[in-house]
């Protein structure tokens, strides 16, 4: 271990021992007690690696011989998911309180989670890959659960463990297999391996488990089977992160190891992840309509969005690649504002997530309610707001890398999806005249609900800004020079 590699991978190393410091504050100063001051702490602490990681102007760098990758691109991954945590972790934090569900381990959890995320995303080696992956799903199964008096609580926590763990033997099984055949678990090596450009059997064979066990990790189908019952047996804030930061990092992992260690051959896993994106956009789009609690409406919705972020993946270049990453950015800002409103919502103290409840919710609360209709046109696609150009992107990208089919069921998709969000908005000003809900949010909630929303209006010129560190985090990772408007 070298002081380079220290140096490499020290906002990682900095957010675990601020983790493991804060776990042993809360053991023994009192545990709840001081439960508050460790969530702001830890959003303190994830802005502050943020800040650290997005002002980082060095070239591409690898450290612990190769299993530790910084770069723009994982940069860009990275500087997206620590925002995503830290806008959650906020935001939840008078929802935690109010429901009495304040613990100080829950933003210890995220953080590490966090912390495995990062890993993830800067994944050089098979071995970094699922440490990362690991240290990621054991902090989440946790928090899923972490009601513990709640039968649908510990049914979500349940299911997400089982299903996940299946999912981590059929990586470990593909990475077994890449190993046999590559003889190597280093990203650099099985592209060595494959760099005639044809993919042996056995290989083959390893890529599509590999690809089985990071699609139960984006919700991809047909490995989504989880993600509604979870969604919804989850207290809201860890539905909220769920929907977020692990997406992304997922997204950022899936296309770190198709171009780094396949990138020679991306037509044998470009038909892959087209499968997976066609019927995730799909079965999300069609399933969604039938749903009458939001949180499970909202996971189908993950499902049809993780397709659309796939359908850019599918594209095998580095355009592709800059609309993916453009597309999950957009898309955690929409969901960060899209589950402020959800964790609002309550009636007689009790929280509510059932769609009628928002009759008429706009004659109360207007201001509220045009937020909500910004957001829902985003996810919906419908311009000029953000979330259209973010379709645009992939579906244009798919368009360029000769799978046209594609990009055509996309909108055929997206049409079909757009009617559970204009729905949402038919309730909140059509609605009939029922008992109302209550919408009680402190100043930060507010401004994640308020933010986000006219962002994603005002944005709609610049992109938030982030096209142009898009396409350098694109051009690092494929190493091509033919991005966006070359």
């Amino acid at each position: 271990m070298t002081g380079l590699d220290i140096s490499t991978i020290l906002p990682e190393l900095l957010l675990a021992i601020y983790a493991l410091a804060a776990l042993l504050a809360g053991a023994y100063l009192g545990k709840d007690r001081i439960a508050r001051q460790i969530l702001w702490a830890s959003v303190a602490a994830l802005l502050a690696a943020a800040m650290v990681v997005g002002m980082a102007d060095r070239p591409q760098q690898s450290a612990f011989f190769g299993m530790f990758m910084d770069d723009a691109f994982g940069r860009f991954a990275k500087v997206t998911i620590l925002l995503s945590g830290a806008a959650v972790l906020a935001m939840s934090a008078e929802y935690m309180e109010r429901h009495r569900l304040m613990r100080f381990e829950y933003p210890i959890l995220i953080v590490l989670a966090t912390v495995g995320m990062m890993v993830m995303v800067s994944a050089g080696d098979l071995l970094s890959l699922y440490m990362g992956l690991e240290l990621q799903s054991l902090a989440l199964y946790v928090v899923a659960a972490m009601r513990r008096e709640s039968v649908k609580s510990s049914e979500a926590g349940l299911k997400y463990f089982v299903l996940g763990a299946l999912s981590s033997g059929l990586l470990l099984y593909g990475a077994s297999l890449v190993y046999g055949f590559a003889g190597t678990t280093q990203f650099a090596g099985i592209m060595q391996a494959v760099q005639a450009g044809s993919l042996p059997l056995g290989l083959l064979f390893g890529l599509v488990f590999l690809l089985v066990g990071l699609a139960f990790k984006v919700s991809a189908v047909p490995f989504h089977m989880w993600t509604p019952d979870v969604y919804e047996g989850s207290p809201s804030p860890v539905t909220a992160f769920l929907a977020t930061a692990p997406k992304v990092a997922a997204m950022a992992l899936i296309a770190r190891l198709m171009f780094d260690a396949f990138g020679n051959v991306p037509a044998d896993w470009g038909q892959i992840i087209a499968v997976l994106a066609l019927l995730s956009m799909f079965l999300g789009s069609i399933a969604g309509i039938g749903q009458r609690n939001i949180k499970r409406l909202m996971a189908y919705s993950s499902i049809a969005h993780m397709g659309f972020a796939l359908v850019g993946l599918a594209a095998g270049t580095a355009y592709g690649v800059q609309a993916m990453l453009i597309y999950m950015a957009i898309y955690a800002v929409m969901n960060v504002g899209s589950f402020a409103f959800i964790l609002s919502l309550e009636r007689d103290g009790r929280p509510i997530t059932d769609l009628e409840s928002l009759n008429r919710f706009a004659s109360a609360e207007p201001l509220k309610a045009m937020a909500v209709l910004l957001l829902m046109f985003s996810l919906a696609g419908v311009p000029p707001l953000v979330g259209f150009w973010a379709k645009y992107g992939v579906l244009s990208a798919a368009v360029d890398g000769g799978m046209a089919w594609l990009a055509v069921a996309g909108v055929i998709a997206s049409v079909i999806g757009a009617f559970y969000y204009l729905r949402i908005v038919y309730y909140m000003y059509f609605g009939a005249e029922t008992e109302g809900v209550t919408s009680r949010m402190g100043s930060v909630q507010y401004a994640a609900l308020l933010v986000p929303a006219f962002a994603l209006l005002l944005g709609s010129i610049t992109l938030l800004g982030i096209d142009d560190a898009a396409a350098l985090a694109a051009q690092s990772l494929v190493g091509e020079a033919t991005v966006a408007g070359e």
